[in-house]
């Protein structure tokens, strides 16, 4: 599928960034090092949330088989990848071109079956789409409009449908961690890949999910264990990366 032009959400900006380093997705010491490090985190997150959603048990060879799931703003497939490997039906959607044929390629190579496509939450919503699950993590921050996006996001969802999204606090410990920390001196990602003025709240997020529609239901902190170089959920700490589902109400 084409990106389709005229999709309010997209900010062309914050997908060139990400243009610009779509060929290092796989690389686990390069630019996306921090999401390579994050994942395991978000992973059991996100497993145990669409587990207790759907009565799912985990611990079957393909416990979420039968479900269909989207993750939009999907990169190179870090996640798209582990949803398929646990049974869903994914389809991964990305603003970004380049992710795309980045991700395309590495599924083909680790023999996965991932419907990959070029395009936005709208333009998949306009087009009758729906889903189990909506996956769209680390991509509220980088949108024009987070209200049509969650909006769309809960077009997107089949009624009782599960969306999980992720993002960046807006406190000054983000600040210092994701910003200065992670761009300025660990150099972990490139200067201005984030704006701190764009980080949503906790709060904020749970605004924007009821006024499109959705219930919130849970949220958890992720914090970095720099002496075991780790991420570990959290129920008190959100003050830098967190976590948040809703559902999308049945009426």
């Amino acid at each position: 599928m084409s990106m389709q032009s005229g999709a309010s959400t997209i900010d062309p900006g914050e997908v060139a960034k990400f243009e610009a380093m779509a060929a290092e997705w796989w690389d686990p010491v390069g630019k996306f090092r921090p999401l390579h490090m994050m994942n395991p985190c978000r992973l059991d997150y996100i497993a145990a949330q669409i587990a207790a959603e759907f009565g799912r048990d985990r611990s079957a060879p393909t416990p979420f088989a039968g479900l269909r799931l989207l993750d939009i703003g999907c990169g190179g497939g870090l996640l798209s990848e582990p949803m398929a490997r646990l049974g869903a039906d994914v389809v991964g959607a990305d603003a970004a071109g380049g992710n795309i044929a980045v991700a395309r390629l590495h599924a083909e190579q680790s023999g996965l079956a991932i419907d990959y496509r070029h395009t936005a939450a709208e333009s998949l919503a306009a087009a009758g789409e729906r889903f189990d699950v909506v996956l769209a993590l680390e991509v509220i921050e980088h949108v024009a409009d987070p209200p049509a996006f969650m909006a769309a996001c809960r077009d997107l969802l089949r009624p009782g449908g599960l969306m999980i999204a992720s993002t960046i606090n807006r406190t000054a410990r983000s600040f210092a961690m994701a910003i200065v920390g992670a761009e300025w001196v660990l150099r972990w990602l490139p200067k201005g890949t984030h704006d701190w003025r764009r980080f949503v709240t906790p709060d904020e997020m749970a605004g924007l999910m009821r006024g499109a529609g959705l219930d919130p239901v849970d949220r958890k902190g992720m914090v970095f264990d720099p002496l075991r170089a780790e991420w570990r959920l959290s129920a008190r700490d959100l003050a830098v990366n967190y976590t948040a589902a809703a559902v999308r109400r049945a009426t």
